[in-house]
């Protein structure tokens, strides 16, 4: 199939023909699914050599001689060898490179070439040469997104309803890609490519994020060659859990010596690019790359977030009409294109922790507080684009940029997790727990550095998404997934610095790829029949400002949240995510023309009721073609907490030893909400100093170590200080038994566990107090529980990373959380020292 008709097949096959799906019902899809067990990464390779009969050994499966066309007797010197049907498939001729670059959190109104504020030298640069697209959407949070840019199908077909942190076992919602799902990576590595991955994952399910864990989800079984990131929805800038390839690495140097999240990715992105270069230099390869930013934390060095000093104390309702005149002029918006009310959502509806606070009602403190935080933001954005550019410079170094392909994107809109107070710990969110000002305003120097963990209010976030409703979550406003996107092509694209109207999704950006590459979907892979595209390739607008869109339709929904774009035409209910209000028979839709009200300003229902019943009739049938019920606006809380199948049956004793990596907060003890006793065996010296256990980080965790010859265990609430530290007498040299108990006894008033910490030595309690325990994860993604040594970031301040124990030995670490007293696991672990 040539380059033109695949576009014209990926476009027959878009969200228009939901009601046809090239044979796959709803019935057929879910037994497909159930079918396919592990994915299409456990058909055994040898399968794809041929599918008919043979007549070799048993054993060699069945077709391994298909196709050849040589001779084959007794002596190899009256044989004629075939080439022809072992050797790799190569790419179509002049097949271009393709490297994406996928940001996080960041609203339409952001960076510089849209009008923002936000200065983005390397994206204007490619804008400049290249195409600005304005009405390209996305799924309104991050895996969802990830996922239809993964395989050009929508998020519910991928079983991507939320974040990986949020299924619940219902076929939208799975977190697992189906084998009828086959992913860019792998269509392109079957047609002679070379595929990278780098830096954010966040589509592997939580229970597979482990050493041990299965790696069926992980980006190698998913068609890439190799992969150097994180898992996880987010990670620290300055001590990130990172993997390469298939195993769990530490960070190759400190922040005090450079290092940051977005130069190591962008290193490891040119050493890949080089070594491919060095070897297969006439192969193509395909690059996603994926940074943290601008996903919180926001962290960055210091010295960019200081070139902003200033130029947010206006506040964010100023930015928003300043950004919009911009966008205005800019050609971003139409001329008319009205503002949006700061909080739009009805009272009874809106969620309170998305609310916004007018500027002229914030103290002092509370401005410079926030004004910071989005001075810290832009910072992290930019200095992330110039190691964006550091590639695109070896690119163009090395004579590639011309037939290079570049997507220049963002993955949902900007980010309201900050709540209407900021944070300078992002997961009290997550934990449900509020942000209190006087802390916050301790750290105002600090904000970005590695002491923090900070996010902006969510004032920011209705700013960086003018002239929108609302932000990241918010699926049925374009607030929430209409997102930048610069495509970058000079061989390919003849425009130069214009740009595209035409309605485009997440869900568009495979089929384009695979247009230009010249390359189509298979029907079949591995044996396991191919759900259809349900996006549409693009570039029949690379080179026509003016045709027509060729998208006709698609849904959203998210977390409660729901709309309906249908030609130019779009139904939005009023449902507030993670809001926990349900009844969503009783929700009320407004009705926008987007496109003669491109900010959905105006709502219509009550002038085209028929319009509006049809985009919701519309919607319903889409929810049902693919696998959208049941809707869940449960709260953060509510949906981490939800309990998964677990590869280890439950229990509620573990034991962890020394020398081993990390253990993922997804498969270690879960101690939230519960009474927990640690108890770690070891032999000490009087020398002895060091971490014995230790699981989360300064934000929000707790360690058992001995400093100064005492024992200590500290629970560090949230990174709140002070931290709640139980120190012990003086420990006397030999084997012991040390840990602790924490009996909960009641939940405070954000549902935190209160209740007594007891600290033991050979099962002797030697100090007693008060303590307060997290309800939710100590991370997103976690820094791992660790025996003998405290990975990435510190959990205490009275140890440095990696407070390796020395002076003795560790044999294990015991963490219960049965009924089962200390005193009788002491004595348990006394017995076993004592026959060692």
């Amino acid at each position: 199939m040539g380059v033109d008709d695949e576009q014209s097949s990926s476009e027959h096959s878009g969200s228009d023909q939901h009601s046809k799906r090239g044979g796959f019902s709803r019935r057929s899809m879910l037994g497909g699914f159930a079918a396919a067990g592990m994915g299409a990464a456990a058909i055994p390779l040898i399968a794809a050599c041929g599918d008919s009969k043979s007549d070799g050994p048993p054993g060699y499966g069945t077709g391994i001689d298909d196709g050849f066309d040589g001779k084959v007797e007794l002596d190899v010197r009256d044989s004629t060898p075939d080439w022809g049907p072992f050797e790799v498939k190569k790419a179509p001729e002049g097949a271009p490179n393709v490297l994406v670059v996928l940001y996080d959190d960041t609203g339409l109104a952001s960076w510089s070439p849209y009008g923002g504020r936000i200065e983005m030298p390397v994206m204007q640069r490619l804008a400049d040469n290249g195409l600005m697209y304005t009405q390209w959407h996305t799924a309104a949070l991050c895996s969802p997104t990830r996922s239809c840019m993964l395989t050009g199908r929508n998020h519910h077909v991928n079983r991507f309803a939320s974040i990986t942190e949020g299924t619940t076992g219902y076929p939208g919602a799975a977190g697992r890609l189906p084998a009828e799902c086959m992913t860019v990576g792998q269509v392109l590595q079957s047609n002679g490519y070379s595929t990278f991955w780098l830096g954010k994952n966040h589509n592997v399910p939580v229970e597979d994020v482990s050493s041990g864990g299965a790696k069926s989800e992980w980006p190698l079984s998913k068609g890439f060659d190799r992969f150097y990131g994180f898992l996880g929805g987010e990670t620290s800038q300055w001590y990130p859990d990172l993997v390469e390839d298939n195993r769990f690495i530490e960070q190759p140097y400190s922040p005090e010596q450079g290092y940051h999240l977005s130069k190591d990715l962008a290193d490891n992105a040119i050493r890949m690019l080089r070594d491919q270069r060095s070897t297969n230099p006439s192969k193509p390869w395909y690059m996603w790359f994926c940074p943290g930013a601008n996903h919180a934390p926001h962290q960055g060095p210091t010295e960019y977030a200081d070139k902003y000093k200033g130029k947010f104390d206006d506040g964010y309702e100023a930015y928003r009409d300043w950004v919009l005149a911009r966008m205005i002029d800019k050609g971003v918006m139409p001329k008319g294109t009205a503002l949006t009310p700061l909080n739009p959502m009805p009272a009874d509806m809106a969620n309170p922790a998305d609310a916004v606070r007018p500027w002229n009602s914030l103290n002092p403190d509370e401005k410079r507080l926030f004004s910071r935080m989005a001075e810290v933001f832009a910072g992290f954005s930019e200095y992330t684009d110039a190691q964006v550019g550091r590639i695109v410079d070896f690119l163009e170094q090395t004579g590639q940029m011309d037939n290079t392909v570049i997507f220049y994107c963002a993955d949902n809109g900007a980010s309201g997790e900050g709540t209407p107070n900021g944070s300078v710990n992002e997961n009290k969110f997550f934990n449900g727990y509020p942000d209190d000002l006087a802390e916050n305003m301790r750290y105002l120097d600090r904000l970005g550095t590695p002491d923090t963990y900070n996010h902006y209010p969510t004032g920011w976030a209705a700013a960086f998404s003018t002239p929108f409703q609302m932000f990241k979550r918010y699926s049925q406003f374009s607030g929430g997934t209409c997102d930048p996107l610069v495509v970058h092509w000079p061989k390919g694209i003849k425009d130069k610095g214009q740009i595209r109207h035409q309605y485009h999704h997440a869900t568009d950006i495979v089929p384009t790829i695979l247009d230009v590459a010249g390359v189509s979907m298979p029907e079949e892979y591995r044996g396991i029949k191919q759900y259809p595209l349900n996006g549409v390739s693009m570039r029949y607008s690379f080179n026509d400002a003016g045709a027509a869109t060729t998208k006709k339709r698609q849904y959203y929904a998210m977390l409660g949240t729901r709309g309906m774009w249908v030609d130019g035409w779009k139904a939005s209910v009023l449902h507030a995510p993670l809001s926990n209000k349900g009844h969503f028979g009783d929700d009320k839709w407004e009705l926008y023309h987007v496109d003669e009200d491109r900010s959905e300003s105006k709502n219509l229902a009550a002038e085209h009721p028929d319009k509006l019943q049809e985009l919701i009739d519309t919607w319903n049938e889409e929810a049902k073609d693919n696998f959208v019920l049941p809707l869940d606006d449960r709260s953060a809380v509510d949906l981490i907490g939800t309990e998964r199948p677990q590869s280890e049956p439950p229990r509620d004793h573990y034991v962890y030893y020394p020398d081993a990596a990390p253990v993922p907060e997804s498969v270690a003890v879960n101690i939230r909400g519960k009474s927990y006793k640690v108890l770690a065996t070891v032999e000490i010296t009087p020398e002895a100093q060091g971490v014995l256990f230790a699981h989360g980080s300064r934000f929000g965790g707790h360690t058992l170590f001995v400093k100064d010859g005492a024992l200590h265990y500290v629970y560090n609430f949230l990174g709140i200080a002070p931290e709640q530290d139980f120190v012990s007498p003086p420990l006397t040299p030999g084997k012991h038994t040390l840990g602790m108990e924490f009996t909960r006894e009641n939940a405070g008033q954000h549902g935190e566990s209160l209740g007594t910490t007891t600290l033991y030595v050979d099962g002797q309690p030697v100090n007693k107090n008060a303590m307060r325990a997290q309800s939710g994860n100590f991370s997103l993604t976690g820094d791992g529980l660790c025996v003998g040594f405290d990975s990435g970031d510190a959990v205490s301040h009275q140890y440095r990373t990696p407070g390796t124990f020395t002076g003795g030995t560790i044999a294990s670490v015991t963490i219960d959380t049965s009924s089962k007293s200390f005193t009788d696991l002491q004595k348990d672990a006394a017995a076993t020292m004592e026959t060692n």
